[in-house]
């Protein structure tokens, strides 16, 4: 689905990215954690198109996305934090979206129904909450179906209950075959949802393991301690 191959990436003096090899397959849901300035957000964007790598080659569906533009169709990205024209409606922006996509597929409204954001679409979003301008940003990402669903930080900043609504349709997604990378610092928030992790550390891939085998490894049955452990073992080398 996504192949990641020797891929580093330089900020002036900044070394971000150092020699990254990844392979992502469709099914599974994978987290992609690590401390801040690891590198994270800039491999999502190298995946995305909007950084390019000094080098190294990056495949979706065995093609290389170098100057390709058209499999970003079949990616549903959230961001962390959405930015929207503060005068535009809920309403406004979903209409937007639409006709700038101008798709012939079947919608997915799901999170639109669960979110029950028909009853705000006349609101602007500068009067909106961080929680349902995130609740936006969701709705958007699986609104076209996507192959691929990359959420950065997908739950922060939502109640428990929207929480739960969106945890419960990224299992639903997993279950049709789609892959789904998440960024998360809220551990906890995974346990029931992610089959792979991904680990970076200073730019570089740490670990890439099923949730499975870490867990049995460390003896752990929650991801942050099993991370945790794995860690203190490295350190300790």
């Amino acid at each position: 689905m996504i192949t990641i191959q020797n891929i580093n990436k330089r900020f002036g003096k900044l070394e971000v990215l150092k020699n990254v090899n990844l392979t992502c397959n469709k099914g599974e849901c994978i987290a992609l954690i690590g401390p801040n300035g690891c590198g994270k957000t800039t491999l999502i964007k190298a995946i995305l198109g909007m950084v390019l790598p000094d080098n190294g080659t990056i495949k979706f569906n065995e093609q290389n996305i170098k100057n390709e533009y058209l499999y970003r169709n079949k990616i549903g990205y959230m961001p962390q934090i959405g930015r929207y024209p503060d005068t535009m409606t809920i309403g406004n922006i979903i209409e937007m979206i639409k006709k700038i996509r101008n798709s012939n597929d079947a919608l997915d409204e799901d999170l639109i129904k669960a979110f029950e954001l028909e009853k705000m679409f006349d609101k602007q979003m500068r009067t909106l909450s961080g929680g349902t301008t995130q609740k936006v940003s969701a709705t958007l990402a699986f609104l076209f179906n996507p192959e691929v669903l990359i959420l950065d930080e997908p739950t922060a900043g939502l109640d428990p209950l929207a929480s739960e609504l969106l945890k419960e349709k990224i299992i639903k997604e997993k279950e049709k075959g789609k892959l789904i990378l998440i960024t998360s610092h809220l551990l906890s928030e995974l346990d029931d949802l992610i089959t792979e992790i991904i680990f970076m550390q200073e730019g570089k891939v740490h670990f890439h393991t099923k949730v499975a085998d870490l867990l049995k490894e460390t003896n752990e049955t929650k991801i942050s301690r099993a991370i945790a452990s794995v860690l203190k073992n490295k350190k300790d080398e």
